[in-house]
């Protein structure tokens, strides 16, 4: 990498932002390329307390330095296939952002550390000798190094590895509803590698649907997620029973890397005087579709290692603290969504074993805050088990059954409710 030509970040989400100021705050010249620079996204926004405690500049939401406010959310409600709901505290908060003003917030933070940011859309990236020749409508660029952060489906991608598969890819379809929540809702489906997500941010409700690509189409997705809004609307089913206002709601689309297995293996990140980061290098959970962690712990892995002069760094960095956990959610997530345990699907137990076992939920909450982790889970599941079955038989015994069947258990955290009739 020659220092007296600038590094090139092409993409300006989190990823690139982050990138970005760590490499400008050290002083290396950086242009950062991205055609709308600050975007919403129908994702849900959230950062989990792993990411608030690695980057605590984003957990000062609010603050003079971080003016960008997050809605601190406590409460979940998990929903199984057959529609049972429990609903339960989670012990570490998840702060939910408008990604709109996350992403604003992250590039302005580029820009004071010095970072040129340009509104543009690069049309073609060539090798020129040692270095990188970028085209705009505007101009062209040289640059040292080359970072790609520009999604999943960056059309620049083919030129360093194979595209992404469908088969390696989420589709995302969701709403943008008016309105205010305290309670973050997970509806699991029957026959969809995916879930409804509501997510309340600061000024709106981010209400959402992802599946495989392949599995379900994008209209399907969409035709699914508006049924269970108004059927959810309509039966008081949401935060403070209120219901959905469609009025000003906006409806977006995304695509998000989802990974299998034998793709982790032969994935790369990094090669001479490129790298990619975040969603453009796959980095995304295949079973919850969490990809902010990943964009910014990526960004930070990848600058320190060019700011310490070794950029091949970034590859060893990433194998050996990233991909093991994504590696084993993508070996996992068959399993998850539609195996059986104890004689009922995974989903119907974990969301059961939520409402029943303290110690469970325990679990489930650190699960959510990230500080969970895949391969560790075995071995907890295991210590807890004893807990988790006398908390299950206690529970059941101990609650009152409905003529239908249903069972109502409610205590200081949670409470788990029937299907809606």
């Amino acid at each position: 990498m020659r220092s007296q030509l600038p590094i090139a970040i092409v993409g300006g989400g989190p990823a690139g932002a982050m990138a970005g100021t760590l490499l400008a705050a050290d002083g290396r010249d950086v242009l950062l390329f991205d055609e709308k620079l600050a975007w919403e996204k129908p994702c849900g926004g959230g950062l989990t307390h792993r990411a608030l405690q690695r980057f605590p500049f984003l957990a000062d939401a609010g603050s003079e330095s971080n003016p960008v406010e997050s809605n601190p959310v406590e409460h979940c409600e998990l929903i199984s296939p057959s529609g049972h709901r429990v609903r339960f505290h989670l012990r570490y908060p998840i702060a939910i952002f408008s990604r709109l003003t996350l992403n604003q917030f992250l590039l302005e933070r580029a820009r004071r550390s010095g970072v040129e940011l340009h509104q543009e859309r690069v049309t073609r990236i060539a090798r020129s000798g040692e270095d990188w020749q970028l085209v705009t409508p505007q101009q062209e660029y040289r640059a040292s190094y080359l970072i790609l952060a520009a999604g999943a489906r960056n059309s620049f991608r083919s030129q360093f590895l194979s595209p992404i598969s469908p088969s390696d890819l989420m589709v995302t379809a969701g709403y943008f509803i008016p309105g205010r929540s305290s309670l973050m809702q997970i509806q699991f489906l029957k026959g969809i590698t995916g879930y409804v997500w509501v997510f309340p941010r600061k000024d709106h409700v981010s209400a959402g649907i992802t599946g495989k690509m392949g599995e379900t189409s994008t209209l399907e997705l969409r035709r699914t997620l508006e049924r269970w809004l108004e059927k959810h609307g309509r039966e008081g089913q949401t935060p403070k029973g209120q219901g959905f206002h469609w009025d000003g709601a906006r409806f977006y689309s995304h695509i998000l890397p989802s990974l299998r297995p034998q793709t982790f293996e032969t994935l790369e990140v990094c090669g001479e005087n490129w790298a990619m980061i975040g969603d453009s290098a796959g980095l995304v959970d295949p079973i919850t579709g969490e990809g902010l962690y990943y964009a910014l712990r990526s960004a930070e892995l990848c600058a320190g290692a060019l700011l310490a002069g070794q950029p091949e760094d970034y590859r060893t960095l990433v194998q050996e603290e990233v991909l093991p956990e994504l590696k084993l959610a993508a070996r996992v997530s068959e399993r998850f969504y539609r195996g059986k345990v104890f004689g009922d699907s995974v989903l119907e137990q974990v969301v059961s074993l939520t409402a029943r076992s303290a110690s469970f939920r325990d679990l489930v909450s650190d699960f959510f805050a990230g500080i969970q982790g895949y391969h560790n889970l075995r071995d907890r599941l295991y210590r807890i088990l004893p807990a988790v079955m006398a908390e299950g038989l206690a529970g059941t015994l101990r609650l009152p059954w409905n003529s239908d069947g249903s069972v109502f258990a409610t205590d200081t955290v949670s409470e788990y409710l029937p299907p809606a009739s």
